[in-house]
């Protein structure tokens, strides 16, 4: 059977890069065993279903080219942004239906924010500390000064690790199988590595993202790891601010800039109550689609 199914990228910087997503519209009429076959077809780090719901305005499955995730950032902003350009999305006010519950989504123009949790960290153990270091193939010497590989949730778990050098993060060789297996052993998604230094101007961290546990050995962008990202920065390292700009894609091989925006809703405590994530996503292709 063959489907077309745009391509988009979400998280453009500019109008280029970003992270590409497949998108299906109608996708009701496909079972979770079709829309894993339709997954592993396009070939994308994530491809998104889209089909009715009761709960919001609509549901959003999301699949890897192995298995079905939770939540995907860059999915959710392609889907939306789409649905926008397409006449489809009339509200700046939007939900999405995900398989553990309903999220707000908010239109500005065609870019899309994406509604996540009050963040929840983890210190690593000692052990799995040491672990953290050794699938990145850096020292301690080589992280922030003041900082440890931290598991931070908004949704989905990621381990934080700031890195002091852009020269490092740029030529890391991850160990993709002890990734793996730290991954399971914490529920991860995968490990988002930072920088502050040499990031573009205006922006507050360039990064990077190794989800080898999903089939993903690194993308271009990962909004549901962006949150978690700026929930840190304001709350462990200091930064006094509500909204960042966090750049990735620009240090893998081959280079895909994509550019992340995250806004902080901070409560009366002081504490990050909610975050939005997002960004634009713009057509790439049409990819016909044999599965």
């Amino acid at each position: 059977m063959k489907i077309q199914v745009p391509i988009v990228s979400a998280f453009v910087d500019g109008d280029s890069g970003g992270n590409p997503a497949g998108v299906v519209l109608n996708a009701e009429r496909f079972d979770s065993e079709q829309k894993q076959r339709i997954a592993a077809a396009v070939g994308l780090s994530e491809t998104a279903f889209v089909s009715p719901s009761e709960l919001a305005d609509i549901k959003l499955e999301f699949y890897t080219p192995t298995q079905q995730i939770a939540h995907c950032g860059h999915a959710t902003i392609a889907t939306f942004s789409y649905l926008r350009q397409n006449g489809l999305l009339a509200s700046d006010e939007s939900s999405k239906e995900t398989i553990d519950g309903r999220r707000s989504i908010k239109m500005e123009s065609e870019s899309a924010y994406m509604e996540q949790k009050a963040p929840h960290y983890e210190q690593l153990t000692d052990d799995v500390h040491r672990l953290t270091l050794q699938a990145l193939g850096i020292a301690s010497a080589d992280l922030i000064a003041g900082t440890k590989p931290t598991l931070v949730n908004t949704g989905n778990s990621f381990v934080v690790v700031g890195i002091q050098d852009a020269g490092v993060i740029q030529s890391l060789e991850p160990d993709f199988a002890l990734i793996e297996k730290l991954s399971d052993a914490l529920d991860l998604i995968g490990l988002y590595i930072f920088s502050f230094d040499s990031v573009g101007n205006g922006r507050d961290a360039g990064s990077r993202m190794f989800a080898p546990r999903y089939g993903i050995q690194e993308e271009s962008a990962t909004g549901m790891a962006a949150g978690p990202l700026a929930c840190y920065l304001r709350e462990h390292i200091g930064f006094d601010k509500q909204e960042f700009l966090l750049e990735q894609g620009r240090w893998m091989s081959p280079p895909s800039p994509s550019v992340i925006n995250v806004r902080l809703d901070i409560g009366a405590s002081g504490k990050i109550e909610n975050l939005f994530a997002g960004g634009r996503g713009a057509l790439k292709e049409i990819a016909e689609v044999e599965f």
